[in-house]
């Protein structure tokens, strides 16, 4: 797969020494291991000199006790500590890095360590000895991961004495990858609004439509000399009009299944992405809907990248567009522009959203389901295990041939193939909607 575009940065800076997040978390000094072994040896010499009266055992203890009463330097209660991302936002298993610099620890040496945070992945040495260091991890699955906590300890020159700091290191916003789209799929009818779709209309396209009788007016060069001279009387060519179109993610987020990294929560994102993506492409409008068990929430259609950064942005929130327990089953026609075609990612399990469906295309929407659904209920040896599972298809197939007849297409994607193939009857034509 080619390589995907970096996500745009933050407004906060996060790469290079200035960019970076300052603190000075505090120290907690206490006695080294070496230290303590070293009390306990000395305190066992003197110990056996005075119950054995044999003050030669005290010579044991002598070089444990000028250890420790060697010189310190003077401890310091706090250390200035700056962090940095390589970039705050990355794809799925695309290796990032944290840079720290600790300043402030005097004569002390200084040890950095990395504990990462849940599905985060180190790719090198988990301690680094110095005062900057650089440590590169992985996010193997999309959301906002905490990248873990910064362990800075200080020791002095004999490592008697140790000072221990923790700083909680920030968040990273993993994007999920996207799946592999080139084409977009297109309606039969399209809004009076300049694009790069060629519509039945006739205009000022680069697409040839036809040829038609001269009409005074006409420009000269797109006279067709062949014809004229076959007809005996002056032709023009005729092209298509370029247009665009509002196209609408519609993403269900009340359901998942399947394992993990290949749910079908998170088919639906990257397949909403990759669609996203081929419809910016395309000078197409997209709009975004997530549809959840705390309400909807969506986005208006735009044009540009960034429409597919604040998809994905608004997904990793997670913040609903009602209060927590509502549930809506007709979507909110501020979110869905007249003559918008929709796009719905969903393993068609939630009979709410099946509703909110049959409901858009009641109010002659033209929609389109990516079933996203590569999971079922596990296979049992028992005639019950077995009846249930027979219920539970014929269930799913008794709801996708109702959407059907309704005239909504759907179509199966198992997530590892390209999704220009399941969309290959729809992008390879325009799409006609029966009203």
């Amino acid at each position: 797969m080619a390589a995907q575009p970096r996500p745009p940065a933050p407004a906060r800076g996060t790469t290079g020494a200035t960019g970076g997040e300052r603190s000075a978390p505090q120290l907690h000094w206490q006695l080294s291991r070496h230290a303590r072994r070293l009390v306990t040896l000395a305190l066992a010499g003197l110990a056996i000199a005075l119950v054995s009266g044999r003050p030669e055992f005290a010579g044991v203890a002598a070089p444990a006790l000028l250890l420790l009463a060697a010189r310190r330097p003077a401890r310091p209660a706090r250390v200035g500590v700056e962090v940095w991302l390589g970039a705050a936002r990355a794809y799925e298993g695309e290796e990032d890095a944290v840079g720290v610099t600790v300043t402030g620890p005097g004569e002390h040496d200084t040890e950095l360590r990395l504990r990462p945070g849940t599905d985060i992945e180190p790719v090198n040495a988990v301690s680094v000895t110095g005062t900057r260091a650089r440590f590169g991890f992985t996010a193997p699955h999309w959301g906002r991961r905490r990248i873990g906590t910064l362990d800075v300890l200080l020791r002095d020159r004999w490592r008697l004495t140790e000072g221990r700091a923790t700083e909680r290191l920030p968040a990273l916003d993993c994007y999920p990858r996207p799946a592999q789209q080139q084409t977009t799929v297109v309606l039969s009818h399209l809004p009076n609004r300049l694009g790069e779709h060629a519509a039945r209309a006739p205009g000022d396209g680069a697409e040839f439509a036809g040829v038609r009788e001269y009409a005074p007016g006409d420009r000269q060069r797109r006279i067709n000399w062949p014809a004229s001279l076959r007809r005996g009387r002056l032709q023009v060519n005729t092209f298509a009009a370029e247009r665009s179109q509002d196209v609408v993610l519609l993403l269900d987020a009340t359901s998942d299944a399947g394992r993990p990294g290949m749910s079908a929560l998170d088919l639906a994102l990257r397949g909403a992405t990759a669609t996203a993506r081929a419809c910016l492409a395309a000078r197409d409008r997209v709009g975004f809907v997530s549809y959840r068990w705390g309400g909807v929430q969506w986005l208006p259609p735009r044009l540009g990248e960034r429409q597919v950064y604040r998809i994905i942005d608004s997904v990793l929130a997670g913040q609903g567009g009602a209060p927590a327990g509502d549930r809506l089953h007709r979507l909110p026609r501020a979110a869905l522009p007249p003559g918008a075609l929709i796009i719905a990612f969903s393993p068609l399990l939630d009979h709410v959203f099946v509703e909110a469906l049959r409901d858009l295309r009641e109010r002659s929407f033209a929609i389109l389901i990516v079933d996203v659904l590569n999971a079922g209920p596990g296979r049992g040896r028992s005639a019950v295990d077995r009846f249930t599972q027979r219920i539970w298809r014929m269930e799913q197939e008794a709801i996708r041939f109702s959407l059907r007849e309704l005239g909504i297409p759907v179509v199966h994607w198992d997530g590892e193939q390209s999704l220009d193939l399941p969309l290959a009857p729809y992008t390879r034509r325009v799409m006609v909607v029966r009203r």
